[in-house]
């Protein structure tokens, strides 16, 4: 790789007028080891944050909630339910459509950061869409 002179102190426009003088290949194989120390400097943030949000993901519906609407949806098979049980059911459906929208929410900020689709990142975490009924 050739040299190039910089002063001690550069900024980063004198930086990149710098690199600007590199011929092509020269340029390429710097861009590579410039993006690679990036990915060292980011790496342990993106690990962090991918943790976090698989642990969302994964969370599910609060059990208690998962319960109730699975009781309720049986009663419902075996008679009609009364007016307190049917706004209770649409309350439980409201949380549970609300955790799932939330769910995507943090499947697509996943898929993002790892340059993927959704649809991708569920294949490869093996994670399928949820059935409530």
């Amino acid at each position: 790789m050739p040299t190039i002179q910089v002063k001690a102190d550069v900024s980063s426009t004198e930086l990149l007028d710098a690199v600007e003088q590199l011929p092509l290949p020269d340029l390429e194989e710097f861009l590579d080891r410039v993006l690679a120390l990036r990915a060292k400097r980011v790496a342990p943030t993106l690990l962090s944050e991918e943790a976090n949000l698989l642990t969302k993901i994964n969370a599910g519906i609060p059990e208690q909630v998962q319960t109730r609407f699975n009781e309720l949806r049986h009663i419902q098979t075996t008679r009609e339910l009364s007016p307190e049980e049917e706004t209770e059911l649409f309350d439980l459906v409201n949380q549970i459509e609300t955790v799932e929208a939330q769910r995507i929410e943090y499947l697509a900020r996943l898929a993002q950061l790892r340059g993927k689709s959704v649809r991708a990142v569920m294949a490869e975490l093996n994670i399928t869409s949820p059935n409530h009924a």
